[in-house]
Formats: structure tokens, sequence, C-alpha cells
């Protein structure tokens, strides 16, 4: 067994998840753009369901039963600049639970390596896509 410590153990296990995770879902839901892929769903769930994935994803012994990321975001157009937005403001979200820089850049990193998974190349490439009965969401900039 290996004694180097998990990312999950590194960053305070899920206590520092969890309350990373209201923070930026605060600014998320509130965000006048991105808040807008969230209308209709229930904040704690998305929460809960970030929470375990990240602490999955970070090595903690965490039980994560969310959808594929493919499937779960399959029906959102979602941009470089959406995913580069979101990014700053989980930063801010980190960086005011007091985490230190090395570990803030670790969790980050891990954030970005699923951005391929959900991030759509051009509108004509989603609007491709056979969604059969799903409604697709594209929400444009509201500063555009």
């Amino acid at each position: 067994m290996s004694s180097k410590a998990s990312l999950f153990d590194l960053v305070g296990g899920l206590p520092v998840l969890e309350a990373v995770h209201k923070r930026f879902y605060d600014k998320m839901y509130a965000h006048p753009w991105l808040g807008t892929f969230f209308k209709g769903h229930d904040q704690r769930a998305i929460e809960l369901r970030q929470t375990q994935f990240m602490g999955w994803k970070m090595g903690g012994e965490i039980n994560y039963p969310g959808m594929e990321l493919e499937l779960a975001h399959r029906r959102m157009y979602i941009t470089s600049e959406q995913l580069e937005l979101r990014q700053a403001i989980l930063r801010e979200s980190l960086q005011e639970e007091y985490l230190p820089a090395a570990l803030i850049k670790r969790w980050l990193k891990i954030d970005a390596a699923f951005w391929s998974h959900i991030k759509n190349d051009s509108l004509a490439s989603f609007q491709q896509i056979d969604l059969k009965y799903e409604q697709p969401l594209i929400v444009p900039n509201p500063h555009a």
C-alpha cells in the first residue's frame, strides 16, 4: 500500500470539497450566463454529485453513482469560453477556502482534464448530434 497521501486527503477531505462546491455553485447559479445551465436543477443535488465525482477523481474512497460526463452534458452546447469562465470561478472559490496554491493548481488540472468530454468544437457540430427526445441547451453569452 502506498503511503503517499491522495489529493483528496491533502485538500482536507469531504468537508473541504463540500465547502468549495457550496461556494462554487452559489456563484454558478447566480452567474448571468453560466447559471442558465442550472435552471430547474436542485443546487444541493448538483453540489453532491460534483463532490462525489471530484472526491473519487482525487483519490478518495468515494462512490460516484452519477452518469458519465458525456451523457450528463450531452444536450448542452459548452464552449471553451464557458469552461474557462467556470474554471476562473472555481479558482476563486478554492482561494476563498484558503487552499494552498499548489493544491489549487492540482485541483484545477484534474477539473480541466474532463473538458474534452463535454466541450463542443462548434455550434455546427453540436447541431449534428442526434439528441432524440432531449431538448438542446444553447445559452448565448448575454454580454456578447
